[in-house]
């Protein structure tokens, strides 16, 4: 049987991107806007984290009053995450492919010591972390990696009970749920730390996987009723889920209570206008804004760049996410179904993350706890954000050899 007709079959959804026509960049020797984009999202997170934590660093007894300890930091973060990156490049996505449930195993292994008394490690109400000594580590957050490579993985040795050629029950016994029960239990270790940013993130990364990788389209529309209503319960069983979701529409009814973070960052971006302040002139990051090198650093970078900074941000995700679908297209078009999955769903991850963080500086989103990719404060997080950027990249070099006549 042709290769086409095989993606074809298999794959419809996949298929048809490959359809579209071929792009010149896919002919070039190197794809460097990739790397360069990911590159200055990383300069500018270092820049900007330095600049909105200097007055939190100097007001803290753990830093030592010293300015510059969460910019040391986070510069190790980065070189640490650089060298990851390195080393995850030089991985075959073959090999990727075929750890991929191992790495959800211990990942989900990870959620679950979080949850242990005496090994997980509490901030702010939240038992998020592993104490390793010189760091902390966030197993949540290579958590949505191993999603991206399970669920990619999960639809390649699925395929044939996920289309609508297979009877309905078929496709809901052996296809979907076994898939759904893992999310579920992923999702409630989430909820119970709690980390509902997260949960919202990895079920977004494994139904979108699942739905470019072929899913019935009748289970799609049933999912389409199912998740609303599951997220809105989610929310209205915890009282404080409830609190952010009715205080984001209206911050200023409450500016010193449930409404005080958002108050501020909207501040933040109203004093900022145009072309911002200045670097290192925010006065919302003299500690009115809390998170602000963290959760809320584009409303630093709002106040400090103005619309330009904002702007030039989110140019950068967008071009991002542009390459993603580009290489998971013509991984689609080279027969690579996993390789082609895994690029969309890093493409998925980093766009709805970014998305829900700049929805939540902006007010239009209520508060998730969750970082801005590549850029604000955490080690975890830069960390796992190289390495899937170098998957990425890894794609995109497995596709050029492929079509230079190169294996892989």
């Amino acid at each position: 049987m042709p290769r086409d007709t095989t993606l074809r079959s298999t794959f419809p959804r996949l298929s048809a991107l490959a359809a579209a026509p071929r792009e010149p960049r896919a002919m070039l020797t190197f794809d460097s806007t990739l790397a360069w984009s990911s590159l200055l999202l990383l300069a500018i997170g270092l820049v900007m984290v330095y600049s909105a934590s200097i007055a939190t660093a100097e007001a803290m007894a753990y830093t030592g009053y010293r300015p510059w300890y969460f910019l040391a930091r986070h510069t190790v973060f980065v070189s640490v995450g650089l060298v990851a990156a390195f080393v995850s490049f030089q991985i075959p996505l073959k090999i990727w492919q075929r750890i991929a449930p191992y790495l959800f195993v211990g990942g989900a292994l990870l959620l679950v010591a979080v949850l242990v008394p005496g090994i997980g490690r509490a901030v702010n109400g939240s038992k998020r972390w592993l104490s390793l000594l010189v760091f902390n580590l966030q197993p949540s957050e290579f958590m949505k990696l191993f999603v991206v490579l399970y669920a990619a993985s999960y639809a390649v040795r699925k395929a044939d009970f996920l289309h609508a050629q297979q009877p309905l029950r078929q496709t809901l016994l052996r296809g979907f749920l076994p898939l759904l029960a893992v999310m579920i239990l992923i999702g409630a270790l989430l909820l119970r730390e709690p980390d509902f940013g997260a949960c919202v993130v990895i079920v977004a990364i494994a139904f979108g996987i699942l739905f470019l990788g072929g899913l019935d389209w009748r289970l799609l529309i049933g999912l389409g009723f199912l998740l609303p209503v599951a997220l809105w319960l989610l929310i209205w069983i915890a009282p404080y889920r409830l609190q952010r979701f009715t205080g984001f529409r209206d911050p200023w009814a409450d500016p010193l209570g449930k409404g005080y973070q958002l108050s501020h960052s909207l501040i933040a971006f109203g004093r900022g206008e145009w072309f911002g302040v200045g670097l290192g002139a925010s006065v919302e990051k003299l500690l009115y804004l809390p998170e602000a090198h963290t959760d809320f650093l584009l409303a630093v970078i709002a106040e400090e760049l103005g619309f330009a900074g904002v702007a030039v941000v989110i140019a950068l995700f967008a071009w991002l996410l542009v390459r993603a679908y580009a290489i998971g297209r013509q991984a689609a078009r080279l027969q690579r179904p996993f390789a082609a999955l895994v690029a969309h769903g890093i493409g998925v991850w980093l766009g709805v993350q970014a998305f829900i963080n700049i929805g939540v500086n902006m007010g239009v989103l209520p508060t998730k706890g969750l970082t801005l990719p590549l850029l604000s404060f955490g080690g975890s997080g830069i960390v796992v954000n190289c390495i899937a950027i170098a998957v990425l990249l890894r794609v995109d070099f497995e596709n050029r050899r492929l079509l230079r006549g190169f294996t892989v």
